[in-house]
């Protein structure tokens, strides 16, 4: 007992015994073991925690829509006699709820803020490989950024369109929709008034909202940003105005039913002009809205919008325009498109992250939070796509919930649902071909190269890699089909654009312009050696 006591006392000059040596190690272990199983823990917690919450969102998302949907009970025979009226039967409209945008959620997390980081260090490195490169040339350093200036040309006119735009379809589209619901109700031909108030709407349109703005863009040679304001500007304002039309007719129509001695059930114009600025395609009389403005967010996120812009200036002056400016000269073949799409791809990237970041994330959520706009939910975990199905509805939630609800589901509900396939083609279609006129309008040429990816590979990659594709590795099929297509589009519409500028044609044909300028242009174009710039 005593030499057993006396093996676990402390020496008097503070060493521990070989005991006391294997407690300590033990109770180190035991730490470590309980430190790893925390973790493991932890880590489960998170996961069920997650899944959990993403049920309860679920559910409560699609209770409110039945809710929202099933205000009054009708009887089998109004039901039905409903039904044929409606959209599509049985089914709610979008349903709007106060949510964050997920990237601001997910910035909060240290591991993924290192990744933002990690793309601001490459921004950093862009700008000091330029001034040095440019000190190296030039004995100084050259501060201009003339490809901005060049893009963003003639502003004033840019400004003064988009004014008349905006100031057009606030007053037309609700002025002939509240004179058509004024005269509906007692008009005796209600069926020739609606047919001749619609009329004057597409003729609007299709005319001062259509022509005009394109027909301004052309006249006046706008540069590329320039150009691509108005266009896109021109479309959505185009998708709004059909979205109140779409959501307000029908209400104007069974009003009109039910209680013909009342006024016309047409929302304010304030709730118009809110609209036609809130970050979302689809109408609602109100919208959830949060409490207060955080006008410092607001700043932040049109300095994030500003930083991508010179972010992808960079890109262009280092990666892109070096490689272009010589390779237009060459001949069209085999070998040197396959080395541009893959030389094409790092900068294809960036350009893709950098519009999905300053676009879909800081620019929507900077209009967001100013008009207290609740729903942030703009775009979804894209990046974990393993289908392309998938791919395309969480890339951007905003233009898919207009195409879902007012060309697929009405497709659907017009063939009575015999033609899924078939409303699914006509969406891809739509899309394709309004990307393309943007592309067309702002570049100046028509290369159908988004046209082509949209239809042919698009739809393939849609019915190949499907929901029901699962695992890491569908994920990683669709990263690189996705970069693949990015460098396809850098670099035949890169091409094409020096060609346009290497290869001019004085007097082109119909075919001329169908045909693409850089399978023939090269080297021998006698127009080469004086052009220059971007």
């Amino acid at each position: 007992m005593m030499g057993d006591r006396g093996i676990r006392e402390r020496h008097p000059n503070g060493e521990i015994t070989t005991n006391g040596k294997m407690e300590v190690e033990q109770m180190i272990s035991r730490k470590l073991h309980l430190k790893r199983a925390a973790e493991h823990l932890k880590s489960d917690l998170m996961k069920q925690l997650d899944s959990q919450v993403n049920d309860f969102m679920n559910c409560l998302i699609e209770e409110s829509a039945s809710l929202e949907a099933a205000p009054v009970l009708l009887s089998d025979k109004e039901s039905n006699k409903l039904s044929k009226k409606s959209r599509t039967p049985g089914s709610p409209g979008k349903v709007y709820v106060s949510r964050r945008s997920l990237l601001d959620e997910l910035f909060e997390v240290n591991h993924i803020r290192t990744i933002y980081h990690m793309f601001i260090a490459l921004l950093i490195l862009f700008i000091l490989s330029t001034l040095v490169v440019d000190f190296i040339d030039e004995g100084r350093l050259v501060l201009d950024f003339n490809l901005l200036v060049f893009a963003f040309g003639q502003l004033p006119l840019v400004v003064c369109t988009w004014l008349c735009m905006f100031v057009s379809v606030l007053v037309v589209p609700y002025s002939l929709l509240h004179l058509w619901a004024s005269w509906y109700p007692t008009c005796s031909h209600p069926t020739l008034w609606s047919v001749l108030v619609g009329t004057v709407s597409m003729l609007y349109q299709g005319l001062g909202l259509g022509f005009l703005p394109t027909s301004v863009v052309l006249s006046n040679s706008l540069p590329p940003a320039s150009r691509f304001i108005i266009i896109v500007e021109q479309v959505r304002l185009m998708m709004k105005v059909y979205s109140f039309a779409r959501e307000n007719v029908p209400r104007v129509l069974s009003a009109a039913q039910k209680d013909k001695t009342n006024g016309p059930v047409i929302p304010q114009l304030t709730q118009y002009l809110y609209f036609l600025f809130a970050p979302t395609l689809i109408y609602r009389d109100h919208y959830p809205r949060n409490p207060y403005i955080r006008w410092s967010y607001v700043a932040t996120k049109f300095g994030q919008v500003l930083g991508s812009l010179f972010y992808a200036y960079y890109v262009f002056v280092r990666l892109c325009i070096p490689q272009f400016r010589s390779i237009s000269l060459q001949l069209f073949d085999l070998r040197a498109m396959v080395l541009c799409v893959f030389n094409s791809i790092l900068p294809g990237a960036l350009v893709l992250f950098l519009a999905f970041f300053a676009f879909l994330h800081c620019w929507l959520n900077a209009f967001a939070e100013m008009l207290r706009f609740g729903d942030r939910m703009f775009y979804k975990d894209w990046w974990n796509s393993t289908s392309f199905a998938n791919y395309y509805r969480t890339w951007n939630v905003v233009v898919h919930d207009w195409l879902y609800y007012y060309v697929y589901r009405d497709f659907l509900w017009l063939t009575e649902k015999r033609f899924r396939s078939g409303a699914m083609l006509f969406v891809f279609t739509m899309s394709a071909v309004v990307h393309e006129y943007i592309l067309a309008i702002c570049f100046g040429f028509f290369y159908p190269v988004l046209f082509c990816l949209f239809m042919c590979f698009g739809m393939m990659f849609n019915f190949i890699l499907h929901d029901r594709r699962k695992g890491p590795i569908w994920n990683v099929i669709m990263w690189t089909s996705l970069f693949l297509g990015q460098g396809v589009i850098i670099c035949l519409y890169s091409q094409e654009w020096y060609a346009q500028r290497y290869c001019p044609i004085d007097e082109p044909s119909f075919l001329d312009l169908l045909k693409p300028r850089s399978w023939t242009c090269h080297l021998t174009s006698p127009h080469a050696e004086h052009s220059g710039g971007s």
